[in-house]
């Protein structure tokens, strides 16, 4: 197996998706959004208790929600320099194909193609669904079919209009964080638990601190995906590095002051054997109405995330397809001459998960591709090396502060998740392995045949 060395960015390289008639249509607070929004979906609703009882004690609790904020900050502030340097439609995929070569980045960008986005999207709708059960009773058959009904309704607004979809982001960003900034501002308020120690209140077993710390790093997982719509923004040398470094910090203070709340308003004890702690605390400050208002800010959050996973990636097949690198690629390539949107792209991505919400296989092929993917993210932070030795790439305006210890930092946190994962679900990994080159064929079939 050869793997090519990494190739110069030519000028035709450079402006391959551009010439395509994408409109600049994603503005910068929309991109902010999409960073904010894709990364928070339901995990901080549902999954701060498991956190809380790995690390033992409130303020250990507290420091994993912190140091996880901490890794992906750095990983973020990396990866925007190189975003700045390479502003190119498809993101990570682009960057890979740039600094490591084409191989790498086929590899890659067919494991988001054909599985991790569109398994993705029908996670998030089925999601959607099961939490709208809360206010309409709905058997398995119809919540799967509200699912795609939801799916197919955020991907035909997209198809529509960019701008639609930046504005769902933008709409449902602001949606999704009411909830939290009432239960910050009236649990600070109003909380009388006032469980803050360094010791722990509970029986329940503990993984330790790592675990803790890895719960909190898949909380912060997906702010990356905004980099897939770089060729969409008016200045992306500019704006992608800032709605990156912006997006993420703000997270980091939210998820952090919210479990600060949390804490003041239940005992620790209460927050891990709760399955909603969320909503638990919302009807503890609003009484049964806060269960009401909580689930609502729920569904808002899933529909965000959910457009963000549509919007951001459908741009991968979109610039695989534009190199000849998948099945379908004239198809895949092509924008929609009235509408200026990747539509075939995002059909694409959108009938997969279909398929996969009628199969029920979304959860299980999210798992299995967990490992491959982070190997990749190690992979693009790391080149911010190589990255700084190249000359035929312009110097972006934007460089990573405290360089390489930032960079260190970032591939330190990514490889204790590829560790952690490699420990925990081994099997999983080496199956996450062999999807990724299951694409090799396709890879040499058209390569040969360009």
């Amino acid at each position: 197996m050869i793997f090519h060395t990494h190739e110069k960015l030519s000028n035709k390289e450079e402006n391959n998706l551009s010439q395509q008639n994408l409109k600049k249509a994603i503005t910068f607070p929309q991109a902010i959004s999409i960073v904010v929004g894709v990364i928070i979906g339901s995990g901080i609703f549902l999954k701060t208790g498991v956190v809380f009882q790995n690390a033992g004690s409130p303020y250990m609790g507290i420091l994993a929600w912190f140091v996880g904020g901490i890794i992906t900050l750095t990983s973020a502030l990396t990866i925007a320099e190189i975003s700045s340097a390479i502003p190119q439609t498809g993101g990570i995929y682009t960057y890979l194909k740039v600094l490591y070569g084409d191989t790498w980045a086929f590899l890659l960008g067919w494991v988001q193609s054909i599985i991790a986005y569109p398994a993705s999207v029908a996670a998030l709708a089925i999601a959607f669904s099961t939490f709208a059960t809360f206010f309409i009773p709905l058997t398995e058959v119809q919540q799967k079919l509200l699912a795609i009904f939801i799916l197919l309704f955020v991907a035909i607004m997209n198809m529509i209009a960019t701008k639609f979809g930046g504005m769902i982001q933008l709409i449902s960003t602001i949606g999704k964080l009411i909830p939290l900034i009432v239960i910050i501002v009236f649990g600070l308020i109003k909380g009388t638990a006032n469980d803050f120690s360094f010791i722990s209140n509970t029986t329940a077993p503990s993984l330790g601190f790592g675990a803790a710390l890895l719960g909190t790093l898949w909380a912060y997982d997906g702010w990356a995906g905004v980099t897939t719509i770089a060729g969409e923004l008016k200045n992306p040398s500019k704006e992608l590095p800032k709605a990156i470094i912006l997006g993420v910090s703000s997270v980091i203070g939210v998820y952090v002051i919210f479990n600060l709340a949390l804490l003041k308003i239940m005992p620790m004890n209460e927050i891990i054997n709760s399955a909603k702690p969320a909503s638990d605390a919302a009807t503890i400050l609003f009484g049964q109405s806060g269960a009401v208002f909580i689930t609502t800010g729920v569904l808002v959050s899933v529909f965000g995330a959910l457009n963000g996973y549509i919007l951001t990636g459908a741009r991968v097949p979109l610039a695989m397809g534009a190199k000849g690198q998948l099945p379908f690629s004239n198809f895949l390539k092509q924008i929609h001459p009235r509408l200026n949107t990747p539509a075939n792209s995002l059909m694409a991505i959108s009938i997969l998960a279909i398929l996969y919400i009628l199969s029920g296989s979304f959860n299980t092929l999210t798992d299995l591709t967990v490992f491959i993917l982070w190997i990749f993210f190690v992979m693009t932070v790391a080149g911010i090396f190589i990255l700084r030795r190249r000359r035929d790439i312009r110097r972006p305006a934007y460089r990573v502060p405290l360089y390489p210890i930032v960079p260190l930092i970032g591939i330190l946190g990514g490889s204790y998740i590829l560790y952690s994962t490699l420990i925990s679900s081994p099997i999983n990994s080496l199956i996450g392995i062999g999807i990724a080159l299951l694409g090799l064929p396709f890879y040499f079939y058209l390569r040969r045949k360009r």
